[in-house]
């Protein structure tokens, strides 16, 4: 083949420099493109300077010579992908049965090293066709006890194959000891603690490792706390696991905790894994006043911290505690966008006595001072927007001239930009229909409004009041208390409390938009020459020639032992605007019924106090 590309040389078709490409081409057999990807080479026609390549998606296709030596290379029949398509079923079996002999045919193919993802892009689906994260774990058991592999700390880094075989022991050993600094060494510790039991001598491993560390902690006491800590945990961790005794100088929790700052300043740079078991230390160190660290921490620290802090003191019995902090810097509005992110998050009904109006204005609040901080946070304000059910979960217990207030607040704020402000007003509208006015700046319909009594009106008021600030509340704490019995789904008493809140919400929601309508008369000087509200008719039934008598007041009146029908009810409806002498006919209990307008007279003055109708 050489000889006849020379001689396409020396006819000038092709140039020097495609010759050796070329002979590796046809001498391999196989080809990748940047485009077109993995190709099998199928013929090479030196007459007309032409060679012809497989391609998945190009069968057959035919390139010119000098184009295919510039924009193909060589890949030989050990490659991955040319073992994929000569003999698939053979890698299939090899990764079934020689999970390491397959990884490193992958390695070798890439120049020595690939990363995980590479690895499961060249054999899903084709070799491994079953669950690749079960056949991975399994395969990368098998890697770290190979001295052929390095295996990085980061998963974005790619693995390594090496021809001489470094134990583990001194592959793990060697990375501590180069390891530069404490929050290096902590990082390649870690792992050599999840495979401590695989050394060789893991005794003495380890002995060496807790000696170095005990260094690094006692120079990072005073200057890096968290990180001295996590440098004390992993020690710890070592020794119990390689059965060793602690040194009598060694610095321990105890003693980094006594000379640090804040609990939150110290724990807010850690791994979000340590926390809980720093959290503990602390306690541990501080056991007649972590209650009253943390909780001063509480504000100043991040949501995640906030989770751990919150679920220690409840786990410790302090949720009274808790919640008595939350609900003053809640109500003084000094609590942080995080904390209240927390809240916002964690609602639930442990904290019911909590959530409520006063929340969202607190929110608001705060939302508006970090636009005025350095580090600027939208975290919570993004949190509002995105739960659909966040702002009215806090909002719907609220008295309507609170939730009016609120939806002031809300329209003055300058955090939200306008789209997001009309989607959380939308939501208030939608279950407070009597706010629509409020954002509109419209006045209600005259012919939705409501003409009630004032005595109806007084009681709709007071039956208000009482839902709001006795009933409501009363509703949480059987929630909260009936949430401390355990599991809900088997929980009669919690199942119970949340329905009865449903229909006290919806009872709410009811009386708001009644009492937003509700315009009080006391029905004095009434049209004489038709029927109207506030007057009294005679009328003949005309299926039965009986005479009758009602008294035709507010949408809320009614009594039938004194003949006092609301306004609105059918018959009312049908008798409205008519003379004497005019018939009229409605549908009643689903019968027809015809009357005989006969008199119309003034209710008698002053007006009965019915009672409330249905």
């Amino acid at each position: 083949m050489r000889e006849e590309l020379e001689k396409l040389v020396a006819a000038g078709k092709i140039s020097r420099h495609h010759v050796e490409p070329l002979v590796q081409l046809t001498q391999m057999g196989y080809c990748m493109h940047r485009s077109w990807g993995f190709g099998r080479i199928k013929t090479v026609d030196t007459v007309f300077g032409r060679l012809s390549v497989d391609f998945p998606a190009k069968p057959g296709h035919s390139m010119d010579l000098a184009f295919a030596a510039e924009s193909l290379k060589a890949i030989s029949g050990d490659h991955i992908l040319a073992r994929k398509a000569a003999d698939l079923e053979a890698l299939r079996q090899m990764a079934a049965l020689h999970h390491l002999e397959l990884i490193k045919l992958v390695l070798q193919s890439y120049g020595g090293k690939a990363t995980v993802e590479q690895i499961q892009q060249v054999l899903v689906p084709d070799v491994i066709a079953d669950d690749w994260k079960k056949w991975w774990e399994a395969a990368k058991r098998e890697l770290k006890k190979d001295g052929h592999f390095l295996l990085p700390a980061k998963k974005s880094d790619p693995i390594v194959y090496e021809a001489k075989e470094v134990s583990l022991q001194e592959r793990l050993l060697g990375a501590f000891r180069a390891a530069k600094g404490l929050k290096a060494r902590v990082a390649v510790g870690a792992d050599l603690l999840k495979n401590l039991d695989d050394l060789d001598d893991k005794v003495g491993t380890a002995t060496e490792v807790i000696n170095l560390l005990n260094g690094d902690i006692a120079s990072h006491q005073r200057t890096q706390p968290a990180l001295a800590l996590e440098g004390v945990f992993l020690r710890d961790d070592l020794r119990a696991a390689s059965g060793g005794t602690a040194a009598a100088e060694e610095i321990n929790a105890r003693q980094i905790w006594a000379q640090a700052g804040a609990v939150g300043a110290v724990l807010e740079p850690m791994s979000a894994s340590k926390h809980k078991r720093a959290l503990q230390s602390f306690r541990d160190a501080n056991p007649a006043g972590w209650v009253e660290a943390v909780l001063a921490s509480l504000n100043a620290v991040s949501a995640k911290l906030c989770t751990e802090f919150a679920q220690l003191l409840i786990q410790e019995g302090h949720l009274t505690h808790l919640k008595d902090t939350l609900g003053r810097l809640i109500n003084q509005h000094q609590s942080s966008s995080e904390l209240l992110l927390w809240l916002a998050k964690e609602r639930s009904d442990a904290f019911a006595d909590v959530l409520g109006p006063e929340v969202f204005r607190a929110m608001l609040t705060a939302i508006e001072r970090d636009q005025f901080n350095e580090k600027k946070s939208n975290r919570l304000r993004d949190f509002i927007v995105d739960d659909q059910e966040l702002l009215l979960e806090l909002i719907e217990s609220a008295d309507i001239e609170v939730i009016k207030d609120l939806t002031r607040a809300l329209q003055l704020s300058p955090s939200f930009d306008d789209m997001d402000k009309r989607s959380l007003l939308a939501r208030i509208v939608k279950h407070f229909p009597s706010i629509q006015t409020l954002i509109s700046g419209e006045h209600a319909r005259q012919d939705t409004a409501l003409v009630v009594s004032w005595d109806s009106l007084e009681r709709r008021k007071n039956e208000y009041t009482e839902l709001v600030h006795k009933k409501i509340p009363a509703n949480s704490k059987e929630i909260a208390v009936a949430r401390s019995y355990g599991d809900l789904r088997e929980n009669h008493e919690y199942k119970a409390a949340k329905e009865m809140q449903k229909l006290l919400m919806r009872r709410k929601a009811e009386l708001e938009n009644q009492l937003g309508r509700a315009r009080g008369t006391d029905f004095a000087n009434p049209r004489g020459d038709v029927v109207s509200i506030g007057t009294r008719v005679r009328v003949t039934d005309l299926e039965t020639q009986h005479p009758e008598a009602y008294q035709i007041l507010g949408a809320w009146d009614f009594d039938a032992e004194k003949g006092v029908i609301s306004y609105l009810s059918p018959m009312a409806q049908a008798l409205l605007n008519r003379k004497p002498g005019e018939e009229v006919e409605f549908e009643h209990d689903g019968h027809k019924k015809r009357y005989r307008l006969d008199a119309i007279e003034p209710c008698p003055a002053p007006a009965s106090a019915p009672a409330p109708g249905p």
